[in-house]
């Protein structure tokens, strides 16, 4: 029986955990043309989500482009980015493929190959020397464009947007700006997984996204809800794990869902049909998982400064919500002063290891946290 947690790609179906309320609301922000900020942690299932809100549009009402902005470097390939994903979601053979691209994007280069498979390819390419304002304003424009009169709604989702922070130039921050405020037959999705980054975006007046849309912060998912989740899929594989044990894999993993399937998806190959999950077998499923991430951990331990590692052994072992500039956390955990606390959250903030969490901190990645309090750190 294929393993029935999924973690590290987008999950989908039955190896999809709740969100029902999340879904809900995207899917009606979608409907609405409603202009919405999503942000959380790396690796929260932002990408599953939303393409989940997407496959509950009805085909033949939206047209939807999702443009993935990680690989992205700089306005050129933005723009092609942009462009490509726009004519996909309008075709899918080759001819349709490059009459909608030429028709749309003539200016953009635009060609088709096909692949090993089979598969038509989609390009674009700008000149080295052409000017990427009328490139910018064309592809930024072309949704409205399709909207407009009698078409079909258009939902434009720009995941990991804050990548647009990379380019050198706040081109295309501003030009965001204008379309999602003047684009009315458009909903624009903007997913961003570093939430200290994506808030100073929309919350520091000085920016151009400031207040350009709402903001709906995704949040860990609830206990309640994995506790189903995770026994109906050992019950359905003929295992049994309690309510205890789930509650400590929870614990474990403070709710986040990538940490918390693969978690449970190592815990799953451990045990045997028939079989109980026991304490045994989960402290045996963290032992594997962190001695296959211990030679990362250990770099990025080695990285850190002194009192980064302090700080970062104090959070790991203190409450959620602790206060980190507090006299009792600054002593307790040999940092000094409140000013060497503040200097070691912005270093780690910096370096994506901490993120903000209802005014304390967090160490984003799970397995690192359970790797600091094992131990094994030098």
């Amino acid at each position: 029986m294929k393993n029935p947690f999924e973690y590290g790609g987008v999950v989908s179906g039955v190896a999809f955990c709740n969100r029902q309320k999340e879904l809900a609301d995207l899917r009606r922000a979608m409907e609405n043309t409603e202009k919405l900020f999503v942000f959380s942690e790396r690796r929260y299932g932002k990408t599953s989500l939303v393409r989940a809100a997407l496959g509950k549009l009805p085909r033949k009402n939206f047209i939807s482009a999702y443009v993935d902005l990680w690989p992205t470097d700089s306005e050129a390939t933005f723009v092609a980015a942009v462009a490509k994903a726009i004519t996909e979601s309008m075709s899918s053979s080759v001819e349709k493929l490059m009459e909608t691209a030429k028709k749309f994007f003539g200016s953009l280069s635009p060609s088709v190959s096909v692949d090993e498979e089979g598969k038509p390819t989609l390009a674009f390419g700008l000149a080295k020397h052409a000017r990427i304002e009328p490139a910018l304003e064309e592809v930024l424009e072309t949704p409205a464009r399709i909207s407009s009169k009698s078409g079909p709604s258009v939902v434009v989702v720009l995941d990991e947007f804050q990548q647009i922070l990379e380019y050198g130039s706040d081109r295309v921050e501003r030009k965001l700006r204008s379309v999602i405020q003047n684009h009315r037959g458009v909903s624009y999705v903007l997913l961003g997984s570093r939430k200290h980054l994506i808030q100073k975006m929309v919350l520091d007046k000085n920016r151009a996204l400031y207040r350009a849309g709402g903001h709906y912060p995704l949040r860990p998912i609830a206990e309640k809800h994995w506790q189903p989740f995770i026994r109906q899929h050992f019950v359905d594989a003929h295992k049994r794990i309690s309510e205890e044990e789930i509650h400590r894999i929870c614990e474990m993993t403070q709710g986040h869902p990538f940490y918390t399937q693969h978690l449970c998806h190592a815990l799953w190959e451990l045990c045997e049909q028939k079989a109980t999950v026991t304490p045994e077998m989960i402290r045996t499923a963290v032992k594997v998982l962190l001695e296959r991430e211990s030679y990362a951990y250990t770099t990025l331990w080695e990285s850190l400064t002194l009192p980064q590692k302090r700080f970062l052994k104090g959070l790991a072992a203190e409450a959620a919500g602790v206060k980190v500039f507090g006299g009792e956390f600054v002593s307790r955990h040999g940092l000094s002063s409140a000013s060497n606390a503040q200097r070691a959250v912005e270093a780690l903030l910096a370096k994506d290891v901490i993120d903000r969490d209802n005014g304390s901190f967090l160490i984003t990645d799970r397995f690192f946290r359970l790797w600091i309090q094992s131990g094994q750190i030098i």
